[in-house]
């Protein structure tokens, strides 16, 4: 006889079996083609310019942060709207529940708002393209000879 963590275990294999029999029968069937576009990083679907090594701009933060916010009013706005749409409880408290129910979510809502607004007078939401920033390394070799150094050893 199985118990019930058995069972679990069971589940856990057969998971583990089908992903790797999916992924191997997708493996066969995917084209394979592989081209510099293709194999160039992606950039949130901009060209990638300069050196990697830059600082990665804080508003990709906030705005992450910002879409979660809302993200979160949407799980909760769900649920209410389930109970809220529930003709039995509301006639139960003779409408009462309903008002207080569509109060609550109005302050919510207008918390919400308030957030938002607040983000966008900050200038939180203002999305300005920022210019990549090459180093620049004083050096006291001249540039020249790095030049015929990279033209040596075939680097462009």
């Amino acid at each position: 006889m199985i118990s019930d963590f058995g069972y679990i275990l069971l589940f856990i294999i057969a998971a583990i079996v089908l992903l790797g029999v999916m992924l191997t029968i997708a493996k066969f069937l995917r084209p394979h083609h592989p081209n510099e576009e293709k194999l160039t990083t992606y950039e949130s679907g901009e060209d990638p310019l300069g050196n990697a090594n830059i600082q990665f701009n804080v508003r990709f933060y906030v705005i992450a942060l910002i879409f979660v916010l809302f993200e979160v009013e949407l799980l909760f706005l769900f649920p209410w709207a389930i109970v809220f749409g529930n003709e039995d409880l509301i006639n139960q408290t003779n409408g009462q529940w309903g008002w207080f129910a569509l109060a609550e979510m109005t302050v919510f809502i207008g918390i919400l708002i308030l957030g938002l607004a607040y983000a966008w007078g900050k200038g939180y939401l203002d999305w300005v393209r920022p210019k990549p920033q090459v180093p620049v390394i004083d050096s006291p070799v001249p540039t020249d000879l790095y030049n015929r150094v990279n033209e040596k050893y075939g680097k462009k």
